[in-house]
């Protein structure tokens, strides 16, 4: 049986890139032991595949999944784990041939890699068109849940979009902000809305082409849509880095970033708006932290958030990535509801309602309602 997972999790590698890598964070990768246990546990012979970073469709051992493989067999023993799917250009380009290579020697196929399932690649879209097929038990419960803040969320229903690329994310606000109470904004993206309502941010992250789509959704849902009010901001010539290795000055600044400085973080009076606004909250989503976490200067904004939407006593759902990421920083990962594998994934199954993975398992031959299935 062939179960395709998503097992793309980073690695660390010794000081100098000597030595063997070691996965960093296997949340992924336990998440998908509950599939795999049962169906070994059912006597299935079962062989895993994911892709691992962009190898652009060429072998690079940089990016093998030895490591990957080696704490797989700790958490899921006698299945066995192929190469990299990206090895080869197939798989990002959906080569039927490479579909044919890759089901080769198996009877049935199982989705499980709900994180990969927005992708039409070969690997997620082409083995039901040639084995009966089905949903893992994580992709099951992944839509369960998500689906059900689209189909019925228990209202104060609260939205946090953070992150930095908002031309990625228009679709998803645009769609959010038709079924929730607030939505708020903060991280890389809100400075483009800033800068919609004219403020000068200097260096922070801004994307040109999407003003005028955020300057569009803040006149359509300006009372719902909550922005900072305040800024921390990293001085010129500063750097971000990880715990205290960041270097340069930092303040809180307004909304209006001094020249040659960046916003890198929602400042106090910020946090304390939107903890406000996740306090009365029955249903919270959160995509993206609203600042640099990662560097302990920048963190504060984040972690308030991340604390209010803890405290809150709401129903909570928390994209994958970097929010789990920094969820899992504050040791807080185990107070929320349920934490999704798939960061964009989740954002466009909330946007469509449904995903390419996800139709490609209905049209499965052995979907039911399908010719030939019963």
């Amino acid at each position: 049986m062939l179960v395709r997972v998503d097992f793309n999790v980073p690695l660390v590698r010794p000081e100098g890139d000597q030595g063997p890598a070691v996965v960093a964070d296997d949340f992924r990768i336990r998440a998908a032991t509950e599939t795999l246990g049962w169906l070994v546990s059912r006597g299935a012979s079962v062989t895993a595949c994911t892709h691992l970073g962009r190898p652009k469709g060429h072998v690079d051992p940089l990016y093998s999944v030895a490591p990957v493989r080696a704490r797989l067999e700790e958490l899921a023993p006698g299945v066995e784990l192929l190469e990299n799917l990206r090895f080869d250009p197939g798989e990002e380009g959906c080569d039927p041939r490479f579909v044919d290579r890759l089901v080769k020697g198996f009877d049935a196929f199982v989705n499980d890699a709900f994180g990969s399932s927005h992708r039409a690649h070969a690997s997620i879209v082409g083995p039901p068109t040639r084995l009966p097929s089905a949903a893992g038990r994580l992709l099951a419960r992944e839509v369960e849940v998500l689906g059900g803040l689209l189909e019925g969320p228990e209202r104060p229903f609260v939205a946090v979009a953070g992150g930095a690329k908002v031309a990625d994310k228009l679709g998803v606000l645009r769609s959010l902000l038709e079924k929730v109470d607030h939505l708020i904004v903060g991280g890389g993206m809100a400075y483009t809305f800033l800068v919609a309502q004219g403020h000068t941010v200097a260096r922070s992250l801004v994307d040109p082409d999407s003003v005028e789509s955020c300057k569009e959704l803040l006149d359509s849902a300006s009372e719902r849509l909550l922005l900072p009010s305040d800024l921390v901001a990293l001085g010129p010539g500063g750097t971000i880095g990880r715990g205290r290795g960041g270097t340069g000055e930092s303040a809180v600044v307004g909304l209006d970033v001094p020249d040659g400085w960046e916003g890198v973080d929602i400042g106090p009076d910020t946090a304390g708006r939107f903890a406000q606004a996740l306090t009365g909250a029955r249903t919270i989503f959160w995509n993206g932290p609203v600042g640099a976490f990662e560097d302990d200067r920048f963190s504060k904004g984040t972690r308030a958030v991340a604390e209010a939407v803890t405290d809150s006593g709401a129903w909570s759902v928390v994209g994958g990535g970097d929010t789990a990421a920094a969820l899992d920083s504050f040791g807080l990962a185990d107070r929320v509801g349920f934490v999704s594998t798939g960061g964009g994934a989740s954002l466009e199954l909330l946007e469509h309602g449904d995903l390419p993975g996800l139709r490609a398992l209905r049209e499965a031959s052995n979907a039911p309602g399908r010719r030939g299935s019963d």
